[in-house]
């Protein structure tokens, strides 16, 4: 069955979005949350939307911090391909929406934005946060947001007891956002 791109709007912008991408009809929720809690990204330096989807965290880490250069991963082609898209319209010269393989192993990264991949299952999400985590620069920070009934305030524990300090910055509309550092 062929596809039927939808748009979404983001702000003053209009992100072009498909099935088979994560929440492709709107903006998520806890992306939402996300987009409205967390710091500045930093100005410059290398920063990660992990689980990019079509795109709404790292058009908006692109925006904010135009010197920086944004790094959009997928495991879903589609999604890193509509990333790509999104940016290229939006005139987004500092974002790289790629495959995770496709990664450059020696970048570390000052920030990273996600609304992880919950539903891939608590082992494949585990190991997926401790190999990107493991990659935040040693002042750097990650934020996630994770719904209560999703496992938010377990996977805060878990990361914690993984080395990771983890501390809740805001729990809004069921959604907890962490705030995670470097072991």
């Amino acid at each position: 069955m062929p596809s039927r791109p939808t748009e979404v709007v983001l702000g003053p912008d209009t992100l072009r979005t498909d099935r088979g991408v994560f929440s492709g009809d709107r903006i998520d929720p806890g992306t939402v949350e996300l987009l409205r809690v967390v710091p500045p990204p930093p100005a410059t330096g290398d920063l990660l939307d992990l689980g990019c989807g079509y795109g709404p965290i790292a058009v908006t880490m692109a925006k904010r911090s135009p010197g920086a250069t944004v790094w959009a991963i997928d495991t879903n082609r589609r999604a890193v391909a509509l990333t790509g898209e999104n940016a290229s319209r939006l005139g987004l010269t500092n974002l790289r929406a790629i495959e995770p393989d496709a990664m450059p192993p020696e970048l570390r990264f000052a920030v990273i934005w996600s609304n992880p991949p919950i539903r891939v299952g608590k082992e494949r999400l585990h190991q997926l946060l401790l190999e990107w985590l493991g990659r935040l620069t040693p002042d750097g920070r990650a934020y996630l947001v994770v719904h209560k009934h999703l496992g938010g305030d377990s996977l805060a524990a878990w990361l914690s007891g993984a080395g990771h300090a983890t501390t809740k910055l805001a729990s809004r509309k069921g959604y907890r956002l962490l705030e995670v550092r470097p072991q």
